[in-house]
């Protein structure tokens, strides 16, 4: 296949004189009168925030303009970074979000102050529901209106960074030039110590636009120690499942960030124990593995399952609403828990509970058990398969079911794919084969609307030799819309599959389940193909009969296509029994 690689992801070069169309206004004197600037073509505040973030091995940035950050922004065109500009700050935090899902990097996110900064909370919100690793580094005021006055500065907020506090991992300010590759490099480490997460680095106005007589930033080592098990808890753990007769274990999203799906293999072989992944952890273990347990984590007969394990090892999952089948799991058995997120550690469960990596944890606990011969581990985990496939066959779903199958089959198995928070993601969190790990991912950490098409975006900057897939409802659509824009602009290999059912469509559901009818959920929405192919961008309105041929002709052409289903689905009584 061929993919394009779009000479607009490469920074500008300088320019060397005036161009048609600059503005009479200089871009580098601020508006709010101050004196700080810098000559033409000399290095700022700003060169030292990119060459920093190129020190600590970054290479594309994402993000979005603003007064107050054009020091920044100008100190791109002579870096070797890559920017990836966005039309919504949220979304360009959703695509930064899925470039360091993809690549287990911070991406570093330019934002400006005040607005543009706020609107990008509930992308970090989800970034750090999902332990994504985002490095957002944000523009202020200048200093001479910081401390919480109130100075009548454009965009202005009393305390920018307590905005972020409850939603980023950590929150690095600066005030002077020389503090800027130290509070980077801390915050660098900071995303990338595990549990991974957003941070917030935010630098005054001035300081990014002043000339700066510092050197340039070299190379630097900002790699954070993962933590390791304590042996007595290890062995503790494994003479509990050497000893088990029903042993199971749930892998969550952090074996797939651990990179420890192989070592759970080993592991689950060892013991004959059924492994069931998380809708974060999947892909995790092999769909089709005589030990998988598949996803089905709403389901009775799942959780019946779990409870019954007279011991149950829970990695990488801090067993949360959607795990815990919203919170109807009441296991009877111990519970081994491992778990990098302190926090989440019998946060919802006692346990012996296990704060470690989970490559690191499961890897010493390979090698500390003892084989265990269970000639009925496969056939129990077959059964309960078999239970649920004849408890959703039972619901009469039949178009569903084949939708999706449809999209799994259209999409090559080395693809990677992202859901917004819609009918059939909800179907594919349970029922989709993954293939591989860290392919499929979804905004079912944090749930805001909008995360499919522009996570999506950063996927295929991450990686711009595999086909990206989209999912959305034509609700979340509306979110990300004007990504279109974006997506032609750097050519980027994404086909976006929109099911258009005419609203808000499992709030639709919800609703009326709860009250009978339905209120707020309907939507008027534009022509989805005529929309896509006013940006350049090719769309194709489908059926279910001929999605599946549709949408890999999609994924099979370079550069990004939109895919319309018009279709009402419903979705499966996830949680009593039929």
């Amino acid at each position: 296949m061929t993919h394009h690689h779009d000479p607009a992801l490469r920074p500008a070069p300088a320019r060397t004189k005036a161009e048609p169309g600059t503005p009479s206004r200089r871009p580098d004197t601020p508006h709010d009168g101050s004196t700080a600037h810098r000559a033409r073509g000399g290095r700022n505040g700003g060169d030292l925030v990119v060459e920093t973030l190129a020190g600590l091995g970054a290479t594309t940035v994402f993000g979005l303009p603003g007064q107050h950050a054009l020091g920044m922004f100008d100190a791109l065109r002579r870096s070797d970074l890559a920017y990836v500009g966005l039309r919504v700050e949220n979304n360009a935090g959703f695509a930064a979000d899925a470039y360091g899902r993809i690549t287990g990097r911070p991406a570093p996110l330019l934002l400006s102050t005040g607005p543009g900064a706020l609107t990008s909370l509930a992308a970090l919100q989800e970034a750090a529901a999902a332990s994504a690793p985002v490095l957002a580094v944000s523009s202020q005021i200048p200093t001479a209106g910081l401390g919480g006055g109130r100075h009548g500065y454009l965009h202005e907020l009393p305390d920018q960074a307590a905005s972020f506090r409850g939603v980023v991992k950590s929150v690095h300010t600066v005030r002077t030039q020389s503090q800027i590759p130290s509070a980077i490099a801390e915050a660098w480490t900071s995303a990338l110590t595990v549990p991974h997460g957003p941070v917030w680095v935010e630098i005054p106005q001035d300081v990014l636009m002043a000339p700066t007589s510092l050197p340039a930033v070299t190379a630097m080592d900002a790699a954070p120690q993962q933590p390791a098990p304590r042996p007595e808890l290890v062995a503790a753990a494994a003479g509990l499942l050497s000893r088990a007769a029903r042993p199971a274990i749930i892998a969550g999203g952090g074996v797939v960030r651990a990179g420890a799906c192989g070592e759970l293999l080993a592991l689950a072989e060892k013991l004959n124990a059924p492994v069931v992944t998380t809708f974060g952890g999947k892909g995790a273990f092999p769909w089709e593995h005589p030990l998988s347990l598949q996803s089905w984590m709403e389901d009775r007969h799942t959780t019946d399952f779990l409870e019954d394990a007279d011991v149950l090892l829970v990695i990488g999952s801090g067993l949360g609403e959607l795990s815990s089948n919203y919170h109807t799991f009441k296991p009877r058995g111990r519970i081994v828990q491992i778990e990098a997120d302190l926090g989440k550690l019998e946060s919802n469960h006692p346990a012996l509970g296990i704060h470690a990596d989970a490559r690191l944890a499961v890897r010493a606990l390979l090698e500390a058990v003892d084989e265990r011969p269970d000639e009925s581990a496969a056939g129990r985990a077959r059964e309960l398969l078999d239970k649920v496939r004849a408890r959703i066959a039972a619901q009469e779903l039949t178009l569903e079911q084949e939708v999706l199958a449809s999209v799994r089959r259209a999409l090559p198995d080395d693809s990677p794919s992202f859901w917004d928070m819609t009918i059939l993601a909800y179907w594919a969190w349970s029922a989709f084969d993954a293939k591989f790990p860290n392919a499929m991912h979804s905004a079912q950490g944090a749930g805001g609307l909008g995360y499919g098409f522009p996570a999506a975006l950063g996927a295929a900057v991450a990686d711009p030799t595999r086909p990206v897939l989209a999912v959305s409802g034509d609700g979340g659509a509306l979110y990300s819309i004007a990504e279109l824009a974006t997506a032609r602009q750097y050519d980027l290999n994404v086909t976006w599959l929109i099911v258009d059912d005419g609203g808000y469509g499992i709030l639709r559901e919800y609703m009326t389940d709860a009250f009978g009818q339905a209120t707020a959920t309907e939507l008027t929405r534009p022509d989805y193909v005529a929309l896509a192919e006013s940006f350049g961008v090719p769309g194709v309105r489908t059926t279910p009969e001929t999605l599946e041929k549709d949408l890999a002709r999609a994924l099979a052409e370079p550069g990004p296509s939109v895919i319309v289903l018009p279709a009402v689905l419903r979705m499966f009584a996830p949680t009593h029994l039929d």
